[in-house]
């Protein structure tokens, strides 16, 4: 039903009448949502199950597209262990072995040449998406991350490493603007939000240098299943109109979103909104044009918040992650085998927190969760510092580096609960269609920046300052829940085209979490959405 005949219906029922008919007729109930249309939408059209055989086929299809992101993912995890193996740092000739972990410069640049490979790739990460689809974008970028990936497990010499590393970099900066994109354009709106250590501990036991080229073999294989099944996935219906092929778009679009009804409330909505937002001659069409990031405030406020959560992602504790061996060698930890085994269970433990973060984005609400836990890892942090610095390396009380490392842990958990599902998701959410590539590519940029400071400047620093080096993330951390307090929009059960009206307003926060009292009335075998008022 459109707006106008909402309108009509809200001029032909009484207010009054309605709250008295509350308490005695149960077809009439009220309920806060964020926007009528949507909210009818939901209630009068199919009611996608999540355990439908379609639904399974969409997970599944995620699930593939995901594996762009684990790209990125696994290289954090992987190099963090083997970082701490003394094989890998006597074959390269890296300092480090007092420390728990490689250390200095050298250290230094093999991770940062990781981040520069990817500043490289952000030039044409976003064309590539535009001009062959989010299908093509992640075929290139895992066909790259396999050579890169193959260059690191064989490499005989420092170059090897680092030219290997680079070219890394270099496809996970297409992969993760292009399946990013993919991954929220395909999921429904009201379940966008939902939708590798463990060799380390064994191979870490051996002497040759397998122990650390077997890990680092196993970058391959996320990129080699996106490779292999992304031609077997429906492209984005977003693109497809794009381009003109709107049959095939409204084909994947009530498949996925309206249990195979073309004429389902939820398509229609979302199908209007698609043909008044997606222009046939904007920046998109032009592989060299990123002036629609820039040249409206509404555009200024989407771009401000994709970088806010690049720079925040990043700086909010997550780079003590890639060295967390030596962490644990700073709260008393002297076995590199117990290194590597408190670097896997870390590993799990963050797995959990993300597992539940994705549950909890489109329940809680994305600002919500972005606040509180980036509060949690300041405190958690906190405590971290406080325990290593007063136990660890004296070994005077066991209790105490064990509570270090335990909050080490529970640090790792709370920022992936946190920021593992909203880096995926928040960025592509808050750009337009026309600048979402382009957009993410920039995202990409941000991320690739951010992080070559951590990984340049944390091994240094670590070797230098040792746990000191962590208060300078709990006073960033505290700096960002005030930025995220006045600044942060509130993404949770828009449509993303919706959302353009959210960021065009004078108060986009405001806006964002401004909930609308609606009734629904079962009128004359009609169910219809009554605004009642704004609250």
């Amino acid at each position: 039903m459109s707006t106008t005949d909402v309108t009509k219906e809200k001029q032909d029922i009484d207010e009054k009448s309605i709250s008295a008919r509350l308490e005695s007729q149960d077809h009439v109930k009220v309920v806060d949502v964020s926007n009528a249309e949507f909210a009818l939408a939901l209630s009068t059209g199919p009611q996608l199950s999540p355990y439908s055989w379609r639904s399974l086929q969409l997970f599944l299809i995620l699930l593939v597209s995901f594996m762009g992101s684990l790209s990125n993912g696994f290289d954090g995890s992987v190099m963090s262990a083997v970082n701490g193996m003394e094989q890998y740092l006597d074959y390269f000739g890296i300092t480090g072995l007092d420390a728990g972990g490689g250390v200095g410069t050298k250290t230094a640049i093999i991770f940062g040449i990781y981040s520069i490979g990817s500043i490289v790739g952000v030039a044409i990460a976003g064309p590539v998406a535009d001009r062959f689809g989010r299908r093509g974008g992640m075929a290139l970028g895992s066909l790259i991350i396999i050579v890169g990936a193959v260059v690191v497990t064989v490499s005989k010499s420092t170059q090897y490493l680092l030219g290997g590393r680079f070219v890394l970099g270099f496809g996970v900066a297409i992969t993760t603007t292009a399946a990013p994109a993919y991954v929220v354009e395909m999921s429904p709106p009201q379940w966008r939000g939902r939708l590798t250590a463990g060799i380390t501990i064994a191979t870490g036991r051996m002497s040759g240098t397998v122990s650390f080229r077997a890990p680092l073999a196993i970058q391959i294989a996320p990129a080699g299943i996106l490779l292999i099944f992304v031609y077997l996935l429906p492209e984005s219906p977003r693109w497809l109109i794009s381009v003109g092929r709107h049959e095939e778009a409204r084909h994947i679009l009530a498949k996925y979103h309206g249990d195979g009804d073309e004429n389902a409330p939820l398509v229609l909505l979302e199908w209007k909104e698609f043909e008044e937002s997606i222009k046939i001659d904007a920046s998109d069409k032009r592989w060299w044009d990123y002036s629609e990031l820039f040249n409206t405030p509404n555009a200024r406020y989407r771009t401000f918040m994709m970088l806010l959560m690049g720079f925040f992602g990043q700086w909010s504790g997550n780079g003590l992650g890639y060295f967390l061996t030596i962490l644990f060698q700073n709260a008393g930890v002297k076995s590199q085998d117990r290194r590597l085994v408190l670097n896997f269970a870390n590993t799990v433990i963050s797995a959990g927190g993300a597992l539940i973060g994705t549950s909890l984005t489109d329940k809680v609400g994305r600002r919500t969760i972005w606040f509180w836990g980036t509060l949690s890892c300041s405190g958690m942090l906190a405590i971290v510092t406080g325990c290593t610095a007063k136990f660890g390396q004296s070994g005077a009380n066991v209790t105490g580096a064990n509570t270090a490392i335990a909050f080490i842990f529970l640090f790792g958990f709370v920022y992936s609960l946190t920021y593992t599902p909203l880096q995926a998701l928040y960025p592509a959410e808050c750009l337009e269609y026309n600048t979402r590539a382009k957009g993410m590519a920039l995202y990409a940029f941000a991320v690739s920046c951010a992080s070559f400071v951590n990984t340049y400047a944390g091994p240094i620093a670590l070797g230098r300052i040792t746990w000191k080096y962590y208060i300078v993330y709990i006073a960033w951390d505290l700096f960002e829940c005030f930025i995220i307090y006045f600044c942060a929009v509130e993404t949770k059960g828009r449509t993303l085209e919706e959302l353009d009206e959210i960021f065009r307003s004078a108060n986009p926060v405001k806006a964002s979490i401004r909930k609308h009292k609606i009734s629904v009335v079962e009128k004359a075998g009609k169910t219809v959405v009554v605004d009642d008022n704004t609250v």
